[in-house]
């Protein structure tokens, strides 16, 4: 566990030593205890129906699960696995960047639990959900 909290710059550097996030266009907005919120900049290799415009499910179902996930980052000091995520959609997103805003709901020895929304540029809710994750110490 992280005895010292990490900055806004630290965090990214860690969340972004992966290339599918790298890819995802992400960036650090803000770090707080528990909580977390991302940019992902738009990209047209996310829109699944030509004709209507819209961001395949998959990509929303993703940006929930690595906002909840890296949530836990101020109590962990890095990523975690995912045991169990549940997500809602509510709206379509379309063309334009995405706000996600991730925050702990339950942090536990081996196990906790985070929750994730989804925003477009208007503030509007696309996705939201729920997931489970492996927080135990590293080996």
């Amino acid at each position: 566990m992280s005895d010292t909290p990490l900055s806004k710059e630290q965090v990214e550097a860690l969340l972004l030593r992966g290339p599918f996030h790298q890819w995802l266009g992400l960036s650090v907005v803000s770090v707080g205890e528990g909580e977390i919120e991302l940019k992902a900049t738009w990209r047209p290799e996310w829109v699944v129906n030509a004709e209507r415009g819209y961001v395949h499910g998959g990509i929303l179902a993703t940006l929930v699960d690595l906002t909840a996930d890296w949530a836990l980052v101020s109590r962990t000091g890095r990523g975690v696995p995912t045991v169990d995520l549940r997500v809602d959609y509510h709206r379509a997103a379309m063309q334009g960047d995405l706000t996600c805003r991730g925050k702990v709901v339950k942090f536990g020895g081996q196990i906790s639990v985070a929750e994730a929304q989804i925003l477009d540029g208007e503030g509007r809710l696309l996705a939201s959900g729920r997931g489970v994750y492996m927080t135990a110490p590293a080996k």
